[in-house]
């Protein structure tokens, strides 16, 4: 795999994606329909980008909330250093803008043979091509004594909204000298740095507010994405307070007690004064009803037009998805989005196919003023999506670039829930 440095990637980013856009559809041709079930980025990106290329398809989105919280940058949130209301972003722009008919109620059920969608109010959508962007759902069972209840107490905040505030409270109430237990799932998992993130963000809460207080992460797996980046950070910012074991070392997370807030390994009990215990996760509710998930619990798609391999005529993206190489991140499935809604308007209007062209490009915290960044193109090869260049920060990286770094992502951030929003 070659390396590239960010200003070659940048390069190739831009003409990629002027290249995939092509020529608009053609006008005076019966307009198809198309629904998408699911407002989150890949769903609102799918939306926007297939209204935006072709004017003969009439798009119809569907998502419950009329506000969406972005789960990344929440850890920003967690740690006092953004307000939750700067991650709220809402569907006006879409319907506005790009003529997208936004129905804020829930999907039901799929009846993929009828082509419908029934809706929670009674009605159905009809439509020519369906896109589900379902999401995660946490597995069942995954976590003795781990249920809605114990959500309450020992909060995942895993989906941006209530959670992140439950959890963002629990810490501003802990006293100082207290123990933060944070519990991370097994892969596959939605944003693989996001856990370690979070814990570096709390520590730098707690260097600020509570400088006795220590983290404990208790792992499923035996090591994680960035680790080298993580770990020079923890040494160097926050000396002796986040302590990481591994499952290995602990046999792992068998159970929870939430009237105790205590999490039971499998060979010790550790009792928190504020635990968040991150569940193992799958595919979306919808996507299992809808037969769209194997027995892995994610749903396997062409590579190239992100059909379903098990329901002809229906699409997912993001986090839902068998992506091979591609992690499950935000801007992956605004990637995949763009790539789905060229792949369905060309399908539809006749207008020109263009290879797809996909990345994946963050930027994560260890500190307020220290933060890395990755770029990754993917391609299909074989039937699967393989990482083909990358870009990826160094732990000898100096200071200044990673300030710079820090800074720059607020930018991204910006930029890209305005392309996904307008």
């Amino acid at each position: 795999m070659k390396s590239w440095t960010r200003r070659e990637f940048g390069c190739l980013t831009g003409a990629a994606l002027l290249t995939a856009l092509g020529p608009p559809a053609a006008l005076g041709q019966a307009k198809a329909r198309v629904v998408v079930i699911g407002g989150g980025i890949g769903g609102a990106t799918v939306a926007r980008y297939l209204a935006a290329s072709a004017t003969a398809i009439d798009v119809t989105l569907v998502e419950p909330r009329r506000i969406y919280t972005t789960c990344f940058f929440s850890n920003l949130y967690l740690a006092g250093l953004r307000s939750l209301e700067s991650l709220n972003h809402g569907y006006d722009a879409l319907t506005k803008q790009y003529g997208i008919t936004v129905v804020h109620e829930s999907a039901e059920a799929i009846d993929p043979a009828a082509k419908t969608v029934a809706l929670n109010n009674g009605s159905k959508l009809s439509y020519d091509r369906l896109v589900v962007a379902p999401g995660i759902a946490f597995r069942d069972r995954a976590l003795e004594g781990y249920d809605e209840v114990a959500m309450e107490i020992m909060p995942h905040a895993w989906n941006a909204g209530p959670q992140t505030r439950l959890l963002r409270q629990q810490l501003e109430s802990m006293e100082d000298g207290g123990l933060f237990v944070l519990v991370v799932p097994p892969n596959p998992l939605r944003c693989p740095p996001a856990p370690y993130e979070r814990a570096s963000l709390i520590a730098s809460y707690f260097q600020r507010s509570k400088p006795k207080a220590k983290i404990l992460i208790l792992d499923a797996k035996d090591s994680f994405t960035a680790q080298d980046l993580f770990q020079d950070a923890w040494n160097r910012h926050y000396p002796g307070m986040i302590e990481w074991l591994p499952a290995q070392f602990t046999g792992g997370v068998k159970a929870v007690d939430a009237k105790t807030r205590s999490v039971i390994t499998a060979g010790e009990t550790f009792k928190a004064a504020v635990a968040n215990v991150i569940p193992a996760q799958m595919a979306g509710r919808l996507a299992q009803q809808a037969g769209l998930d194997n027995q892995s619990g994610w749903c396997p798609v062409d590579p190239v037009t992100f059909e379903s391999a098990l329901q002809p005529g229906v699409h997912l993206v993001g986090d839902a998805i068998i992506g091979g190489d591609m992690p499950k991140s935000a801007f992956c499935a605004n990637s995949q989005a763009k790539a789905c809604a060229f792949a369905i308007a060309a399908d539809l209007t006749g207008s020109a196919q263009f290879p797809a062209h996909l990345f994946n490009t963050c930027y994560t915290y260890l500190a307020p003023d220290d933060a890395f960044s990755n770029a990754i193109s993917f391609k299909p090869v074989e039937g699967k999506l393989k990482s083909v260049l990358s870009f990826v920060s160094k732990v000898e990286e100096s200071a200044e670039i990673r300030r710079q770094a820090a800074r720059a992502a607020e930018g991204w951030y910006d930029a890209f829930t305005h392309d996904v929003f307008g």
